[in-house]
């Protein structure tokens, strides 16, 4: 697979950086993992299927990039443009690939089961998945997901159906900044589904890379549309992973800091250094629109609008934070 550690868009980081001046800006970053395209049958190993579906296991959200334009000089692999039916080939080998791993788990579980209570819950609750799932259902839809007993399946076997979707619809340039059927259609299954679709045109985006953010800025203006579309799949696709930003803000760096969302200030302070977990006193919290419509820290603790708060606060994205610690 082609790996990539890519920052995500954030303008509020360059709104920052304005009121500090800093020597530098860091980003937020998203890990991607590029594999393969999937080909019929490659639960069976059609392809090197066996291999890309364990490269997918690894991953905490799967995007799927759907084919949504005509164009006779590009074949494609089913020799006509359908991205339900596309979707529908690769959920398929996705799910037969989580049967297998389901299937070889159950067995192991009815050996257990003669002897350990625990063994038998789990594997009642593995043969209810595996009834939903043979059903032609992603684990994702399973009724009974909130059960602890399908977390544990769900984590031990690496799901991919269990995993969230979303879908990068690849369209031609004219139907970026408006629409055609194959998209259409797209949009209507996945709100059915839940998922998100982004809407990318690979062409214009190959395009983009090498322009300065004027002449990028400029290109999407003129193609009528705000951001590119990579810029959208990752912006989302960190929010998809459960993930916030806080900020550190001095003259050294502008810097967002990646967190779970939910986490308390002493864990968020870990991702700093270790030390400050461990000796965590108390966080000087300032929400960033209050940082910015302040002029920066001074103005916002003149306004009262900086807050101290201890290891109970649960950090909310874009925070502005400082820590005291001691060790």
């Amino acid at each position: 697979p082609n790996k990539a550690i890519v920052p995500v868009p954030d303008k509020r980081l360059e709104e920052l950086a304005k009121i500090v001046n800093p020597e530098r800006i860091q980003h937020s970053t998203v890990d991607f993992v590029d594999i393969a395209g999937l080909v019929k049958g490659a639960s069976r190993g059609e392809g090197l299927g066996n291999q890309f579906l364990g490269h997918i296991k690894d991953v905490g959200v799967v995007l799927h990039v759907v084919r949504c334009f005509e164009d006779g000089n590009i074949t494609h692999v089913e020799n006509s443009v359908d991205p339900l039916r596309d979707i529908e080939i690769i959920e398929t080998e996705l799910l037969l690939a989580d049967i297998q791993s389901l299937e070889k788990r159950i067995e192991r579980l009815e050996k257990q089961a003669k002897t350990d209570k625990s063994a038998a819950a789990m594997l009642a609750q593995a043969k209810k998945l595996l009834e939903h799932m043979n059903g032609g259902s992603l684990a994702i839809s399973f009724p009974d997901r909130d059960n602890e007993a399908f977390a544990e399946l769900s984590r031990e076997l690496r799901l991919i159906t269990a995993k969230e979707i979303m879908y990068a619809a690849n369209v031609d340039e004219d139907a970026l900044a408006g629409t055609n059927p194959h998209y259409e259609a797209l949009l209507k299954f996945a709100a059915e589904k839940g998922a998100d679709v982004i809407k990318i045109c690979a062409k214009i985006e190959e395009e983009l890379v090498g322009l300065s953010d004027d002449e990028r800025l400029e290109m999407l203006e003129g193609l009528g549309v705000e951001e590119s579309g990579l810029d959208q799949i990752i912006r989302k696709g960190f929010h998809k992973l459960g993930l916030i930003s806080y900020f550190t803000a001095g003259v050294k760096e502008v810097r967002a800091w990646t967190i779970e969302k939910g986490w308390k200030a002493p864990k968020a302070a870990s991702v700093i250094h270790n030390d400050f977990e461990k000796g965590f006193i108390r966080a000087e919290v300032i929400a960033y629109d209050d940082y910015v419509a302040n002029g920066g820290e001074q103005g916002a603790k003149e306004k009262g609008k900086m807050r101290l708060e201890g290891k109970e606060y649960v950090v909310a994205d874009g925070d502005v934070m400082h820590f005291r610690f001691n060790v």
